[in-house]
């Protein structure tokens, strides 16, 4: 997610990570004051693959977890739940040591570091779906570890599989097989476009999957040049494309907003303003209100000020 083009001093909202979400607040919160019993209940209790994989998302994004998970880990040393959530969170842990910048510019030392935090977080996923071959999240994180850790393209594809067996259209699972796919990754536009181009089609009205599609254009659009870029993503048949994806998402009349959407229709909204799709863009902005979040507005510089720019741009235009 890499380079940002520009940077502009926030304004405005905050980035709520809960996204609104009281249960994802009760976890946040739980996490951050070493409370794994309330944690634990309520990652029990959701049993959905796709909530339980939001959550797992937002524990992501919590300091300081791994000085002290090691004893909810031996508090429960017959439970796979605490040794999921050590190696999940040691995934997002390995990339804090990486960096966010392109491997030419990262040192030497980050990347030894990467490597070991990323095997530390393997070995314990891999332990997970020894004693548990369901567990969708620990495959879904052995998905996102794939990239980072450049695993050949026939281990890549099995992990996702493993997934997919069992939960067709998770969303979280496709979002990280797209990135291993990229050509900045270990793929290429071919192989991004027909990947994100297959799971829409196949995903039902109103699902969250057709913001792959989006995604894939932006992606695109941010490896050209300036002005190429922008000349490529308003091109008609990108804009149309864009559109479509859309329509077929969170402006279809099935679509009904459950929790870890808000982060997916901010990218649909950025790939339709980007698109100069402004009409739609605007619907989009009118669901999300201020629910500014997701990580694509980092491409466009300060997250919060590009959403504000994009949201006012939309509704001067809207008809």
């Amino acid at each position: 997610m890499w380079p940002f083009k520009g940077r502009r001093q926030p304004v405005g909202l905050v980035i709520d990570p809960a996204q609104g979400d009281p249960r994802a607040r009760a976890l946040i919160d739980a996490f951050g004051v070493r409370d794994w019993r309330t944690a634990r209940d309520i990652l029990v209790a959701a049993t959905d693959p796709d909530t339980r994989a939001y959550l797992v998302e937002i524990v992501g994004d919590v300091d300081g977890v791994q000085d002290w998970i090691g004893e909810w880990v031996d508090a429960e040393p017959d439970s796979t739940l605490p040794l999921l959530i050590q190696g999940c969170h040691a995934v997002y842990w390995a990339w804090e040591a990486r960096g966010a910048k392109r491997a030419e510019h990262t040192a030497e030392d980050q990347f030894r570091e990467f490597s070991r935090r990323l095997r530390t977080a393997e070995n314990l996923l891999n332990e997970v779906v020894d004693r548990d071959p369901d567990d969708v999240t620990a495959w879904t994180w052995l998905v996102m570890s794939s990239r980072g850790r450049q695993v050949a393209a026939d281990e890549a594809h099995a992990r996702f599989d493993e997934v997919v067996r069992r939960h067709p259209a998770h969303v979280v699972a496709h979002e990280h097989r797209l990135q291993y796919l990229c050509a900045k990754w270990l793929g290429s536009d071919e192989q991004m476009f027909t990947f994100a181009r297959e799971a829409t089609a196949k995903a039902p009205d109103g699902s969250l999957l057709p913001e792959l599609v989006v995604i894939a254009h932006i992606e695109k659009w941010l490896s050209l040049s300036r002005g190429e870029d922008d000349e490529y993503i308003r091109s008609p048949q990108v804009r149309a494309e864009i559109l479509a994806a859309a329509e077929k998402s969170v402006l279809h009349p099935a679509f009904t907003p459950s929790f870890g959407w808000v982060p997916r229709a901010n990218a649909i909204a950025m790939g339709l303003k980007m698109a100069a799709e402004l009409e739609a863009a605007a619907r989009v902005f009118d669901l999300l209100g201020d629910r500014v979040g997701g990580w694509t507005w980092n491409y466009c510089g300060n997250p919060v000020d590009a959403f504000l720019e994009a949201r006012e741009e939309a509704y001067a235009h809207r008809r």
